[in-house]
């Protein structure tokens, strides 16, 4: 049948739409196509195999509109196509009037009816996809459909993305480039994008493909738009159950560097869930992400994800140790030291989800530099933010705090002066953290305590103890009467008379906004083991304060008030003895 003869058999059809005799065979059949596409819609019987044949029909439509904008409509390889296309659509017409009518013989026959019709349009989207790709058609303005306006509704939004991928599917390079860009342009700038491409299904294999395309920037801006959709809890299934994992390991291993870098960032997002670490391990992907952290001319925006991928793969205990095996932990203890605040902060993580419950691991990090590492970051002098700083002083108390020689090292290095000048003149949150890890660390050694009582902790502590926030007041009378424990951290303490004066005021029971009064009476009660203490406390004007909680039944405050009229007492036995 000529192209004549369809259209005239076509325009006989009440079904479809008139068309002026101006318009050109190619603007008929988009007609066609669009009338075609609507009235599937109506139609109530076999709805899984009309959905098939409607995304068929989109994705034609959107080719034969692209069409439109080419030098080369009038190529007669065009015209038969087009021609074709009128003959298939008026089948279909022929037949979707069928089942809107019930009128069908057979539901059998008119299944076996549309399976061939949805081949046949399958057939003629090939075929346009070939004259793309043998360059007979030459585009004029390759992207016609502008992108809809924000909160435009969802059928304007499928209708844009179904045009883009179908671009994608067969147009040349440039026509494929140009449609990621846009696709990833719709959904950086609104998310709903993201659920239109998964509910479309297909155009997730699309990209997944064009992963291994030998062009580095159809490989970049396919890793873009599905690192984005990698962001969705919801969706990471969908792109592991399209085999994603493999092609975006293959783009880290050969791909252009913003390709790497793109894939790194999906491949984070992927293995935040754990269940994904083995398909990563399983392709190779834990060498070639070490392989791009140990690099170390590498571009931080690629070296921070890939350090993220192998933090979050860290937590499985096998890939653990071939990465400890690999040399992972000499690595990361170097990329510490980088200036990118990102790649400070994933391999410090990286580091403490490697030692994680494994003494031998955290003894290795301690032995080839970790500790003296941690410490530069946390230096206030450094340019790291607070968020490096916390993880740092996070990390260092999670690999140093349970080994004595761990915290002997960790004092070696500086680490009590360093927390210090925190404590002094960090900003409240810095200063917060600071004093929970001079907590934690009073608790681990002697030698913890002697060196921040010689430091000068114990004057900042006490200066928390008359601090607005009530947690805050807690832990530095915490932090204080752990290391007034120690003998010459006592004498170091006494020397100061408004040390015990603050003490015995915070004790006044009329005030509410005071320390906790047991941890209060505990210091000052092993203050008394030390004679200038003791005389001190006997003869302060607040002494007041802890007579009267004493007659309050509380017991601290009564064990306190023995022991100074014990010492007292005994005082002036050895006056009359000696006189």
């Amino acid at each position: 049948m000529g192209e004549e003869e369809c259209h005239k058999e076509a325009k006989q059809d009440p079904n479809l739409p008139e068309s002026s005799a101006g318009n050109s065979s190619l603007r008929k059949a988009i007609d066609f196509l669009s009338s075609l596409i609507s009235l599937s819609h109506s139609i109530k019987v076999f709805p899984v195999k009309w959905q098939m044949i409607r995304t068929k029909l989109e994705e034609l439509n959107s080719g034969l509109i692209a069409l439109e904008n080419c030098d080369s409509s009038e190529n007669p390889a065009i015209l038969g196509l087009i021609s074709g296309v009128m003959v298939t659509v008026k089948e279909c017409y022929d037949l979707a009037r069928r089942c809107v009518d019930l009128s069908y013989s057979g539901k059998l026959l008119m299944q076996s009816d549309l399976d061939v019709i949805s081949a046949k349009f399958d057939s003629h989207s090939k075929k346009l996809s070939e004259f793309y790709n043998a360059a007979i058609l030459t585009r004029g303005f390759a992207l016609v459909v502008s992108r809809p306006c924000v909160g435009a509704c969802k059928d304007d939004m499928r209708f844009y993305v179904r045009d883009l991928m179908t671009r994608m599917k067969i147009g040349d390079t440039e026509m494929k480039r140009q449609g990621l860009v846009n696709l990833h342009e719709a959904v950086v700038e609104d998310k709903k994008y993201v659920k239109v491409i998964v509910e479309l299904g297909d155009i997730v294999n699309v990209l997944v493909n064009f992963l291994d395309s030998p062009e580095a920037e159809i490989q970049e801006g396919a890793a873009k738009v599905l690192s984005v959709v990698a962001g969705f809890d919801s969706y990471k299934g969908i792109l592991i159950g399209a085999g994603s994992i493999a092609p975006l390991i293959r783009v880290l291993e050969c791909g252009s560097e913003f390709g790497k870098e793109a894939s790194a960032r999906c491949l984070q997002k992927l293995t935040e869930n754990s269940d994904n670490a083995w398909s990563v391990s399983a392709h190779g992907g834990v060498t070639a992400l070490l392989k791009i952290c140990a690099g170390g001319n590498r571009r931080t925006e690629l070296i921070g994800p890939a350090c993220g991928v192998l933090k979050n793969l860290a937590g499985v205990e096998e890939i653990r140790r071939f990465m400890v095996e690999e040399d992972a932990i000499s690595t990361f203890i170097k990329i510490v030291r980088s200036r990118d605040e990102v790649v400070v902060i994933n391999s410090i993580e990286f580091l403490q989800n490697i030692a994680s419950g494994d003494e031998l691991i955290r003894q290795m990090v301690v032995k080839e530099g970790g500790i003296r590492a941690l410490v530069r970051v946390v230096e206030p002098r450094s340019s790291c933010s607070f968020k490096a700083r916390e993880i740092a002083l996070r990390a260092i108390e999670n690999l140093c705090f349970s080994s004595t020689s761990s915290v002997g090292v960790l004092l070696n290095y500086g680490f009590v002066d360093q927390l210090l000048l925190l404590l002094r003149n960090g900003e409240v949150p810095i200063q917060e953290l600071a004093l929970k890890v001079a907590i934690r660390l009073c608790g681990t050694s002697e030698e913890a305590k002697k060196a921040m009582g010689q430091a000068g902790f114990m004057p900042e502590l006490v200066k928390f103890l008359d601090s607005k926030s009530f947690e805050v007041r807690e832990m530095a009378a915490e932090a204080l009467s752990g290391m007034v424990l120690v003998p010459k951290n006592r004498k170091i303490f006494v020397q100061d008379d408004r040390n015990i004066g603050l003490l015995l005021q915070l004790l006044d029971p009329e005030q509410e906004n005071s320390g906790n009064k047991k941890l209060l009476l505990s210091i000052l009660m092993s203050l008394t083991s030390c004679n200038s203490g003791r005389r001190k406390i006997a003869h302060s004007g607040y002494l007041k304060n802890v007579e009267k909680l004493a007659e309050a039944e509380v017991s601290d405050a009564k064990k306190l008030v023995r022991k100074l009229s014990t010492n007292r007492f005994r005082s002036l036995l050895s006056a009359f003895w000696h006189s």
